[in-house]
């Protein structure tokens, strides 16, 4: 594959084919125009809303937003709503083409990978519970949308998290503790019976804990949504435009595309597990990309239903640190996703699918040899520290970024859209001190201790040894 600039651009022509092999860390492009990956989601969205097509050459606008899935757009429509900035919108391929319609659809009251009981440990009592009153105001934002675009098939009702062994029933215990006395959630321990007979017959189930927020929607419907939304209210939004490069020059930003210059008075980075370290020196070794797979089945069959005692379409998770995630869909498929290979050359090894379908094996042995309809991977936001960052890391420029969300993106993007806009919009609030706020994200670290850019391109060694070690604890009896 060429450069970027080798490319032409013709809006008339079919999207270039989508290549399976994409990795952030090493890919020389982010692409241009790439067509979706092979998801349940593009298959049954239907047809993508109007966007304004590739940039056909400079501009100047006030503000330009990277990367056009959940956060970007989320951005572009508070920003035209709530403070009356009409954005642009810059995606190298086409609309919520990254993680955005290649996730498994649950939204959960939740952002990053850390446990409430792991906030407070982190930054004291006081600090854990403004940042659970901010991630709760997120869920609600979340819900609001929701309820503007109706088709995206809501399936509220809480989350199910499951103790795949008897061991972590423990661990579950503490934690509701923690989020009943000290939170005030009505978390609720159930027995293997209990689950069993009320919401889903996991084989692997030793008990769960039930959260009461959480909910289920067809991502790509709901994006769709977003992107209407904001396009009625005058956010312009330019596939097949990728940013090869930012520059400020006295002040004003200079965006770099295939086709011209785009001159701003501020940029926002919105590009989730598909953060570039070139894209810019702000977000350089700050994201590690993780792979995630994920599968869908045919329709169950009403005996299939049956022998699984599928009674919710609640989300699901199970309590490995490789964990699985699934539920149980409108029309009654199952899906379910866990991690993936390291790179993204290794993505279309078969040892990695057949990880994911024995996982589903081992959980119903009902659905051994089912049919898969839908398989696809993709790339998940990591942070360092485990916790997103909604944030301008240098109050001297005005360069934005809202990425890190460690797998919880689905609900938490719709707020962090929210607070980008405020933060680009130069209003404060007393949220505005939190620490996904007011700190950049972090280089990569070593045991949680030192932290040094150096350590970035062993990152993936690092990550191996840690794949195997906690698949061995998983897996422990």
């Amino acid at each position: 594959m060429g450069t970027i600039e080798t490319f032409a651009l013709d809006r008339r022509s079919e999207a270039a084919p989508y290549d399976p092999l994409y990795d952030p860390l090493v890919s020389a492009s982010p692409g241009l125009g790439m067509d979706y990956a092979p998801t349940y989601w593009v298959a049954t969205a239907g047809e993508a809303p109007a966007d304004d097509g590739p940039l056909p050459g400079d501009a100047d606008v006030d503000v330009v937003i990277v990367g056009a899935g959940f956060t970007g757009l989320a951005t572009a429509l508070f920003l035209a709503r709530e403070h009356g900035i009409r954005a642009m919108v810059l995606e190298a391929n086409r609309t919520c083409w990254g993680c955005t319609s290649r996730n498994g659809g649950q939204g959960q009251n939740a952002s990053g990978r850390l446990y409430r009981s792991q906030w407070i440990a982190r930054w004291g009592k006081e600090t854990a519970l403004r940042l659970d009153a901010e991630i709760r105001e997120g869920f609600n934002t979340f819900k609001s949308l929701i309820a503007e675009v109706p088709e995206c098939e809501p399936q509220p009702g809480g989350h199910l998290y499951i103790a795949h062994r008897d061991r972590k029933m423990d661990f579950l215990r503490s934690e509701a503790k923690v989020m009943r006395d000290v939170f005030g959630y009505d978390t609720r321990i159930l027995s293997r019976d209990d689950v069993r007979e009320q919401y889903v017959d996991d084989q692997e189930n030793c008990g769960a804990m039930h959260e009461p927020d959480g909910i289920g929607v067809h991502p790509l419907k709901l994006a769709f949504g977003y992107l209407r939304m904001a396009r009625a209210l005058g956010a312009r939004v330019h596939p097949s435009t990728p940013v090869l490069d930012v520059q400020t020059i006295n002040g004003v930003h200079h965006v770099r595309t295939p086709r011209g210059v785009v001159r701003a008075k501020a940029v926002a980075f919105a590009t989730g597990g598909y953060t570039r370290n070139d894209v810019t020196k702000a977000l350089r070794a700050k994201i590690m990309p993780i792979l995630s797979n994920s599968l869908v089945t045919r329709v169950l069959t009403p005996e299939e239903l049956a022998a699984t005692n599928f009674r919710t379409h609640e989300v699901i998770t199970d309590t490995r640190t490789l964990r699985y995630y699934y539920r149980l869909l409108p029309d009654n498929r199952v899906q379910i996703g866990s991690r993936s290979s390291i790179t993204g050359a290794d993505a279309q090894n078969p040892k990695h699918m057949a990880v994911l379908v024995e996982g589903l094996h081992r959980k119903f042995p009902a659905l051994r040899g089912i049919r898969v309809d839908y398989s696809w991977w993709g790339w998940v936001d990591v942070s360092h520290d485990m916790m997103p960052r909604v944030t301008q890391p240098d109050p001297r420029q005005s360069l934005f970024y809202a990425v890190g969300y460690g797998g919880n993106g689905v609900s938490f993007s719709a707020h962090a859209g929210r607070r980008l806009a405020q933060r680009i919009a130069g209003e404060r609030d007393p949220s505005s001190t939190l620490p996904i706020y007011d700190s950049a994200l972090q280089y990569p670290n070593v045991f949680g201790t030192v932290q040094w850019q150096g350590f970035a391109p062993f990152r993936r060694i690092g990550q191996r040894f840690l794949y195997q070690k906690y698949h061995a604890q998983d897996e422990a009896r």
